[in-house]
């Protein structure tokens, strides 16, 4: 029996199928072999996904990838179908009533955001060997790239990688990387040269999670979730062939994931944008419960979250429409990554004021979710994950609209230069 890559290559050259052909395709092969969603049943608990949970969707990954619905868009010669995003859009919608793998966060960090950058910029070889371990569900990617002192100036990274015979030696820390906890690997932004400038001293690798060194620790929320972690390298080794990129390149790179990172990296869904739609039928809910549908500012609020949830989605419809076109930058993605810090907090406020006390609390045996409460506790995520509301203006203003760059004593010096200056102005009485 030959692997999903090897039948790759056999067919290489093969026209892709139409749309309407592969649709009738896929639906026959989801039919056949995975379950109905039962979406009543789909309401999860906090910290949902233990190890047993990601082992159950790893399988149906494989599932996928043998039945040769893994990477539809990704290149054939390294083990994707080489398929049009249309054609992985049409799969989706078809798969949309079916139980498929879910891993969370993972599936965002690892699917929409560090695969696409390592197609990007990775060696051919390292992508033959990488890239089927992620489509067979065995290689799940998070982002080892913030650190205590490089957040929103990421170039400020500090964890370093020193040359070690064929490999390299990494100490360091890192932060805020999302479910890393239940990685197989995280894809590492490290500095290589101290005497660089700070944008030019930087290199990108692959580590594995469970490296002899590498320490991850995950952190409590307020919501009780453990959605991201913090990571200590003491003397990680890695191989050369797990570096992705040239050695000094990792700023590009960073550029580039930061893009996906910002919405352009998303996989095909059964989404779009098709009209306004209901209005929010979760707030409706909340202002049916309460008793308050003829309440004329609740009317007033529930259609302005109905007008600025349709915003959002033309929004995205359009950064996506950029991204198909080759267009997108980080400053023009930078849009729907600040929409969403700005407006995730409104609306969640908004739900709470509609939904009233029995938004905020209720009892054991009630029938609530908690999901309007954790919405709130929640609101302010988007705000600064993935880089605050205030880088992503500076990105729009100086990418997107051309406005004149932030002044900077840094941006040419050696970056040692810069740390030392630092150290004695934090010094000086």
């Amino acid at each position: 029996m030959t692997s999903p890559l090897e039948r790759a290559s056999v067919v290489g050259a093969a026209p892709p199928p139409d749309l309407e052909s592969y649709r009738i395709q896929a639906r026959a092969w989801l039919s056949g072999n995975l379950e109905l969603r039962d979406r009543a049943a789909e309401e999860l608990e906090i910290d949902h996904f233990t190890p047993d949970v990601m082992t159950s969707n790893r399988a149906l990954q494989r599932r996928l990838f043998e039945g040769g619905y893994a990477g539809i868009s990704w290149p054939r010669e390294f083990g994707g179908q080489g398929l049009t995003k249309s054609h992985e859009e049409a799969f989706f919608q078809e798969a949309s009533n079916f139980v498929m793998p879910e891993f969370g966060l993972l599936s965002d960090t690892t699917f929409d955001t560090c695969v696409p950058t390592m197609l990007k910029h990775a060696s051919p070889d390292f992508l033959k060997r990488f890239i089927p371990k992620v489509m067979g569900g065995d290689a799940l990617v998070c982002q080892f790239f913030s650190e205590p002192s490089a957040g929103s100036d990421l170039a400020a990274v500090r964890t370093k990688a020193t040359r070690a015979n064929d490999g390299w030696v990494i100490r360091g820390q890192k932060l805020w990387s999302s479910w890393a906890q239940l990685a197989d690997w995280g894809m590492c932004l490290a500095r290589t040269d101290w005497d660089a400038p700070k944008h030019r001293g930087l290199t990108w690798f692959t580590v594995p999670c469970n490296a002899t060194g590498l320490t991850i620790r995950p952190i409590a929320q307020i919501t009780g979730e453990t959605d991201f972690c913090e990571e200590f390298f003491d003397d990680v080794l890695v191989s050369d062939d797990d570096r992705i990129g040239a050695v000094g390149d990792g700023w590009t790179i960073a550029q580039t994931m930061l893009v996906y990172e910002r919405g352009a990296g998303r996989r095909a869904d059964a989404g779009g944008l098709s009209g306004p739609g209901p209005l929010a039928p979760d707030l409706m809910a909340l202002v049916g419960q309460a008793g308050r549908l003829s309440d004329p500012i609740a009317q007033q609020l529930v259609a302005q979250v109905h007008i600025n949830d349709y915003v959002g989605r033309a929004l995205m419809s359009r950064i996506d429409q950029l991204n198909r076109m080759g267009r997108l930058t980080p400053g023009t993605a930078a849009y729907g990554k600040l929409f969403a810090g700005v407006y995730n907090p409104i609306r969640a406020r908004i739900a709470l004021t509609l939904g009233g006390p029995e938004a905020v609390a209720w009892d054991a045996d009630s029938s609530s979710d908690g999901g309007t409460a954790w919405a709130y506790l929640n609101g302010r995520r988007m705000s600064i994950a993935g880089g605050t509301n205030e880088m992503q203006r500076n990105a729009i203003a100086e990418r997107a609209l051309g406005m004149p760059r932030e002044p900077t004593s840094d941006r040419d010096r050696p970056f040692s230069e810069s740390l030392r200056d630092a150290d004695r102005w934090r010094t000086t009485p």
